[in-house]
């Protein structure tokens, strides 16, 4: 074997030794923009499927916290800019190969759209409360009418914002971690299982709880088949990726990974998901925060992870 050693004289900072441009403000905006799609995608069904009675934490309750998720993880995409001033540019144009013009335009959609499906049920949640003005009222009794047809595509756009979260990073080919397609999914299931988290925290009704409990173990188990995937194919892959996946494998995030985000994150919340299926009496919070945990966790391993891994020319 001939070795070569390469020497640089470079020293640019957040590319040498490795690519580190993406701070803790993408992971962060990545997971609130997952617990947005995963609390609206549910909203938007439950209310398709007439269940707003039954899923009345589902749909109505939870659905303050979107518009608050959205506009932070929004803010946390303004600090990461390094030209501030000129963000509006991204509204000037639409490309449809481009990642981040789907999502700009998505959010610009969405984002509008969670303040009204909100709003429509503040005065619900606070007796008290008083629009000033007329034209708000007429405005929130249209809304209210008309709810059906504004779910449909909340839950269309849901579902493109959970899975972009995932593209935005698959799309970086020249980052190893990154280049796969499974991503998309994974991150759309992991936005998923923590937006039902989120929203059994917020219930007291044993049959909403039931349900979005089984569902919850559904995604787990989903998010659990594409992780052990997502790693099979980086080990039957190019050099390149099988070096990427050692990081999880025996390397800097081996611990932080499977303890984190594979075993607390998801084992751990599972098996006390089933035996409280089962009917033992467990704390409900402690699987919730745990799967949000997890998320949380997730997403800033596969920000900085996939900027270590490199293709070497």
């Amino acid at each position: 074997m001939k070795e070569e050693l390469f020497v640089s004289g470079r020293d640019i900072p957040n590319i040498d030794p490795y690519l580190n441009i993406w701070h803790w403000q993408i992971p962060g905006y990545l997971y609130l923009g997952g617990l947005a799609a995963g609390i609206l995608f549910f909203a938007a069904l439950y209310t398709i499927l007439n269940k707003e009675k039954e899923m009345q934490a589902t749909v109505k309750w939870a659905s303050f916290i979107p518009p608050i998720a959205l506009v932070v993880g929004l803010f946390f995409l303004f600090l990461d800019l390094k030209h501030k001033p000129f963000f509006w540019q991204l509204y000037t144009t639409i490309r449809l190969e481009s990642p981040m013009s789907w999502g700009a335009w998505v959010l610009m959609a969405i984002t509008p759209l969670s303040f009204i499906w909100a709003g429509s049920y503040l005065r619900e949640a606070w007796p008290k409360w008083d629009w000033k003005f007329k034209f708000l009222y007429d405005f929130e009794a249209w809304v209210q009418r008309n709810r059906y047809w504004f779910a449909w595509p909340i839950l269309f756009l849901s579902v493109i914002l959970g899975i972009y979260t995932g593209i935005l990073l698959s799309a970086f080919n020249a980052r190893p971690l990154w280049n796969t397609s499974i991503l998309g999914p994974l991150f759309l299931t992991s936005g998923m299982s923590t937006g039902v988290a989120a929203i059994l925290l917020l219930t007291k009704d044993k049959t909403e709880r039931h349900r979005l409990t089984v569902i919850d173990l559904i995604l787990i188990g989903i998010e659990v088949f594409l992780i052990i995937h997502l790693i099979m194919g980086f080990r039957a892959s190019t050099a390149v990726q099988i070096e990427a996946s050692r990081l999880f494998l025996g390397g800097q995030f081996t611990v932080v990974f499977w303890t984190f985000v594979f075993t607390l994150g998801l084992i751990f919340p599972a098996i006390l998901e089933v035996l409280e299926l089962r009917g033992y009496h467990l704390p409900a919070y402690i699987p919730a925060i745990l799967v949000l945990f997890g998320g949380l966790v997730f997403r800033f391993i596969m920000v900085e992870a996939g900027q270590i891994t490199r293709y070497l020319y």
